[in-house]
């Protein structure tokens, strides 16, 4: 299959859902591991994981004087961990139930000498079930789980585009296990009013944490459509927001989720689903930036600035 709709797979979520909930709490495992051994920085970014050629990474993780990763692969469908001081070991990914998933990773990384301290309690979700009591959550159906993440590609890709027009501060494109979403997030620079929290089992000081500055955030969910969103908010949201026209056709404003959806059936069903994502990515961000006196021209700017540039020795740049 070539051409601008190659690569965007159909996946309804109702289709995967028992998949979709016994992963959340997987990827809550991994993610609390990542968490426990990695420095604060700021807005948790040293807790998300990564899309990766494979699946899910991630990334590398410090231990001691060494460090270790763990990937979710969905095509040969194993949990790789990687040490640097003890070799590999993998689990595969097949139907098991939350319980046994964390039993098995933690002998994984018993194996390797890694230490798991962690909260063993998933956040963001209600009721909170235990890893170690959670016998319900034991589906896994591979095909879906590559599907997933060749959703995942695509949003990655397109939202990492979108990230390169801004030289103010930006956010990775990260994987929050605690939503189970897709997010890359831009910052005005100027601080944010406390958040008020109230988000399932899980601590208030957390969301301050995560919205201390004024932010415009944009990603893909595996739901607010019959195959998941592209979402977009801000916070705080400036006064008229929910209001302004933003694009494409299929784009809307949710008073239930109060952020700006795109359903990603629309945006595959498109002539072009790059263009269209784009343009909502952009419309949605004008509409904080502009509401909200950003001061766009000290954050904006064109990622190819320099591509009329050629290296003709090292460290030699010709502008022509």
């Amino acid at each position: 299959m070539t051409g601008p709709t190659a690569g965007w797979p159909t996946l309804r979520v109702a289709d995967w859902t028992p998949t979709r909930e016994t992963l959340h709490m997987w990827t809550q495992i991994v993610g609390k591991i990542r968490m426990a051994h990695a420095p604060l920085l700021n807005h948790w970014w040293q807790v998300p994981l990564y899309v990766s050629p494979r699946g899910l990474t991630t990334s590398s993780i410090p231990y001691g004087t060494g460090a270790f990763a763990i990937e979710f692969d969905f095509v040969e469908h194993r949990l790789e961990v990687r040490s640097s001081d003890a070799g590999t070991e993998s689990l595969p990914l097949e139907p098991m139930s939350v319980a046994q998933f964390y039993a098995r990773l933690l002998d994984v990384l018993g194996r390797l000498g890694v230490e798991a301290p962690i909260r063993p309690v998933p956040t963001e979700v209600d009721p909170a079930v235990p890893f170690a009591e959670d016998h319900q959550h034991a589906s896994y159906d591979a095909e879906a789980a590559t599907l997933f993440w060749r959703q995942l590609l695509q949003a990655d890709r397109v939202l990492g585009e979108f990230r390169s027009h801004f030289v103010g501060k930006v956010s990775p494109v990260h994987f929050f296990w605690g939503s189970f979403d897709l997010a890359c997030t831009r910052f005005s620079g100027r601080p944010a009013p406390p958040h008020p929290g109230g988000v399932p089992n899980c601590g208030d000081w957390v969301m301050v944490e995560g919205y201390s500055r004024e932010l415009s955030s944009c990603g893909f969910w595996p739901g607010g459509g019959d195959e998941g969103a592209f979402y977009s908010y801000a916070y705080p949201a400036p006064d008229g927001f929910a209001d302004r026209p933003v694009g494409p056709d299929g784009a809307f404003f949710s008073p239930e989720f109060q952020q700006f959806l795109f359903p990603y059936e629309a945006a595959r069903a498109a002539a072009d689903p790059d263009r269209a994502v784009a343009e909502f990515l952009r419309t949605t961000y004008e509409a904080a930036a502009d509401l909200g006196r950003w001061d766009r021209a000290a954050l904006e700017d064109d990622p190819l600035r320099w591509h009329r540039s050629t290296v003709d020795a090292p460290g030699h740049v010709r502008v022509e």
